[in-house]
């Protein structure tokens, strides 16, 4: 019989290869995060046009630059207070993140956005998040004081309901301790598999909590969050969008919706920001 973990290592050291070919290098994003870019500036004060700063949660693998060096100034440049911060990681792991339990987390982020707001004096925040980004603030909102907190979660192919991966999670009962040593190596991994343990306790008793919009902005080409309907949201003050009915030519997956999309990037400003809503359409890559 083969021993599945010989075979799993291997295989979560190719997810970090992957992760490390479809991901700027740290030290290009170190320097587009210089501090004249007033992203992550803690002396920004929100304006009267827009009041609430805005926090960027970034998805499994990623990290607080990499994952926004297309959305963190886009929303700068139109006149926001512009944060991101890195969670979820795990001893030894540089640079890729979100990988602990989620639950844990969650609580970072409760501290991170007691920072922010602190610092620039608002209310509340915003948050805008990419995968797992956009659906571990969830927790934060439900069970941790947070909608109090957040006016409004735009999610970018947030793994909200979890995936199948294409149906490939179905096959971790065939092999004997897969399932656990994934929950041991990488736990937000596990936490993130439809059905999982920490996704129906996230989801029950509804998707939502009140006082808080919900906007979802999905892709029909995410090979990630399978199938890619999982993303959506059920409630009051939801709405899914997706993004091949906004633009049909629009063929970005689950990288790309969050890392370069403006197509993308203008729907988070409308969700952001709906009285100055603008429609959406195949012409806003270049707005």
């Amino acid at each position: 019989m083969l021993h599945w973990k010989r075979v799993l290592r291997p295989l979560a050291a190719f997810l970090l290869a992957a992760a490390a070919v479809t991901v700027p290098t740290a030290a290009s994003a170190q320097a587009a995060a210089a501090p004249s870019s007033g992203w992550n500036d803690f002396t920004c004060k929100p304006s009267a046009a827009h009041p609430r700063p805005v926090v960027l949660v970034h998805g499994t693998f990623g990290n607080s630059v990499d994952n926004w060096l297309g959305l963190a100034p886009y929303l700068k440049n139109r006149g926001y207070c512009v944060f991101s911060l890195d969670y979820g990681q795990l001893p030894g792991v540089p640079f890729f993140h979100g990988l602990g339990p989620v639950e844990k987390s969650a609580g970072q982020l409760d501290a991170y956005v007691d920072r922010v707001l602190a610092a620039t004096g608002a209310a509340k925040a915003d948050i805008v998040g990419h995968s797992q980004g956009g659906m571990m603030p969830r927790y934060y909102l439900k069970f941790l004081g947070g909608a109090a907190e957040v006016n409004a979660l735009v999610g970018l192919a947030p793994s909200n309901h979890g995936t199948t991966l294409g149906g490939l999670t179905a096959f971790l009962p065939y092999f004997p301790g897969a399932e656990d040593l994934l929950s041991e190596a990488t736990p937000a991994l596990a936490d993130q598999i439809a059905g999982s343990a920490f996704l129906t306790k996230l989801n029950a008793g509804g998707d939502t909590v009140p006082g808080v919009r919900y906007t979802v902005i999905a892709t029909r080409y995410d090979q990630v969050v399978t199938p890619y309907r999982s993303a959506f949201l059920t409630g009051p003050n939801v709405r899914n969008v997706v993004l091949q009915d906004l633009c049909p030519v629009d063929l970005s997956e689950h990288l790309a919706i969050g890392l370069l999309d403006r197509i993308a990037f203008h729907e988070v400003a409308n969700a952001l920001d709906p009285a100055r809503a603008r429609p959406t359409t195949c012409a806003s890559v270049f707005g």
